[in-house]
């Protein structure tokens, strides 16, 4: 009995305890989306609407279970061998992209509490994805090993590719989900693979111990730890539809239900440029030399092909609107993925300017949804000459919408656009990739004119017979107004005190 008393007391338990805290903003959401299903077993018909502001209910709490963790010094998951090596890590960095992902869904929820009850969407179903999705996008900046890192990935988007067919019958919505469906997979398989061959390489999945054997691979596994390294990325670059892999953006966007296509145009590139950050300056820094030459190309081609397609839709052409939003947010992919790119030539503080820009356009780009969704309840072809004269209709809708635009462009009013623009840029200089910096600085030019034309069509005369469509407007659900005011708030206060979203583009997120 005294030997094993010793030998129990020197061999490491395996049983740890779980930092139930720490891992809140991601049990809350998916505790909620069983709760919502079910519930939908029980309520009737008449009921369903309850289902909708249970899971509003659950993702502003989610959210607010954020504040507890402000610290940024939990971790939860670890080896009892290595403490330092922990699967879940509720640092400053995650912290900030769950609060992205959680504010931006609670968005998307509000604007879909409206769309779910008058297109007739199965309500359980629906929120149950949508809870689903979050959590699991909630979960992956937390995440610090590959497995854990790829579970979240499809967490994330599995629910995803539901919701954007949800539409039963529209041809348009099933085409966008199978399109969505393969394509994912294919680059998601692509990336099991490289962790596959990274695994292989280092003999672990956790990011901070394969990035201490990575700088030391024994030669015969060189070839294939390089070849994990580029196909590990392949995944996470489809999440932020970076040329080539933003084929599917258009048609995603336009088939999905428009709550969702805002949903996958911030909280689905959160999804992928926060894999990208962990992977890249956490687990793959000894490779560097690859990622940072491919990133910064994939950035220019991104931000170059994404604003000439935006550049060239035309306003009378059905689903323009939402084709130009998608064609936008690819170009703006490519300004995300500049700070990371320079990451590589200097040091890991640079995503910090990658951080301040996606606070700043998830707020004004869910802003320009939130209108598009209130202007398509009278004009369901989402045509951009639908918004001209909308000043005249809507005077408060289209200041917002016109802020969010000069947001997008960089341009004053719209100030934590132009500063976080300038932030990107100046990551770019500091890396000494000038080359980078000038592309993107003829990139911002160009999506000027579109940002600005489409601007300029709000306050314009409205077109003959116009006024006539204005009683049947006036109806406007409160949550759609209520989503349209919480992001015009948010890129208001940004703007004013842009030091909120540009303090994290100054300093560290990671634990040093």
């Amino acid at each position: 009995m005294t030997a094993l008393t010793v030998l129990a007391a020197e061999t490491p338990s395996l049983v740890q305890s779980v930092d139930w805290l720490a891992i809140a903003p991601v049990v809350v959401p998916a505790a909620v989306a069983l709760l919502v299903l079910v519930a939908d077993l029980f309520l009737p018909e008449g009921r369903k609407p309850l289902l909708g502001w249970i899971s509003v209910a659950g993702l502003a709490a989610a959210t607010a279970a954020l504040l507890p963790l402000r610290a940024g010094d939990r971790s939860t998951f670890c080896l009892t061998g290595d403490p330092a090596a922990c699967s879940y890590t509720a640092d400053h960095f995650a912290l900030v992209v769950q609060f992205l992902v959680l504010a931006g869904a609670l968005v998307t929820a509000l604007l879909s509490v409206t769309a779910v009850r008058e297109t007739r969407m199965p309500a359980g179903e629906y929120w149950f994805l949508l809870l689903s999705s979050a959590a699991g996008a909630a979960l992956l900046p937390a995440s610090r090993d590959l497995a854990t890192l790829i579970v979240a990935l499809e967490v994330a988007s599995l629910p995803a590719f539901a919701l954007v067919g949800m539409r039963r019958g529209d041809r348009l919505s099933s085409e966008a989900a199978l399109k969505f469906f393969l394509s994912s997979v294919t680059a998601t398989a692509v990336s099991l693979m490289g962790v596959a061959f990274v695994y292989a390489a280092t003999g672990t999945l956790h990011l901070t111990q394969v990035a201490d054997r990575l700088e030391d691979v024994p030669a015969r596994f060189d070839t294939l730890a390089m070849a994990g390294v580029a196909l590990t990325l392949v995944g996470f670059a489809f999440k932020t539809a970076a040329v080539p892999f933003h084929f599917w953006v258009p048609d995603t966007y336009v088939g999905a239900p428009l709550p969702i296509a805002g949903y996958l145009s911030v909280i689905g590139k959160a999804v992928g440029f926060t894999g990208l950050i962990l992977v890249t300056v956490i687990a793959f820094p000894a490779y560097s030399d690859i990622w940072g030459p491919a990133l910064a190309v994939l950035a220019a081609l991104t931000m170059t092909i994404g604003n000439a397609a935006a550049l060239r839709q035309s306003p009378d052409r059905p689903n323009s609107a939402v084709r130009l939003l998608a064609w936008s947010s690819v170009g703006q992919a490519g300004y995300l993925l500049v700070p990371i790119a320079a990451a590589a030539y200097s040091d890991r503080d640079q995503i910090g300017s990658t951080i301040a820009y996606a606070l700043m356009y998830a707020a004004v780009n869910l802003g320009a949804f939130s209108v598009a969704a209130l202007v398509a309840r009278t004009k369901p072809l989402h045509r951009i000459a639908d918004y001209r004269g909308l000043y005249f209709e809507r005077p408060i809708a289209a200041l917002a919408l016109g802020f969010f635009l000069l947001c997008l462009a960089g341009l004053p009013p719209g100030i934590i656009g132009l500063f976080a623009k300038v932030t990107v840029f100046r990551s770019a200089v500091d890396a000494g990739l000038g080359w980078l910096a000038v592309v993107m600085a003829a990139n911002v030019v160009i999506a000027l004119y579109y940002y600005l034309r489409w601007t300029a069509l709000l306050f314009r005369t409205p077109e003959e017979g116009a006024p006539a469509e204005r009683p049947a407007a006036a109806k406007v659900p409160w949550p759609v107004t209520a989503a349209i005011a919480l992001t015009a708030i948010t890129a208001v206060v940004l703007s004013g005190a842009p030091e909120l979203a540009l303090r994290f583009a100054s300093g560290s997120l990671f634990p040093q």
